[in-house]
């Protein structure tokens, strides 16, 4: 039985930049997530390196190769 280390996501979700909210952030649980798996909601921010990682779950929020952020740098 293998078990999941500290770097390595439990799942990896690309979002693109039509889907971040507000400066450049994605909420965790995300709405496609079954209601049994729910945390508190986390925003994340995706902008700032391009992915994030949920303190909760592990999910890591990555954005889309070849996606623009307008407004950041």
């Amino acid at each position: 039985m293998s078990t999941a280390t500290s770097s390595t996501p439990k799942a990896v979700v690309e979002v693109g930049a039509a889907e971040l909210h507000g400066p450049g952030v994605v909420f965790c649980p995300n709405p496609k997530m079954p209601l049994w798996s729910n945390h508190p909601r986390v925003y994340l921010d995706v902008a700032s390196t391009g992915e994030a990682r949920c303190a909760y779950c592990g999910t890591v929020y990555r954005l889309k190769a070849g996606e623009t952020l307008h407004g950041h740098h």
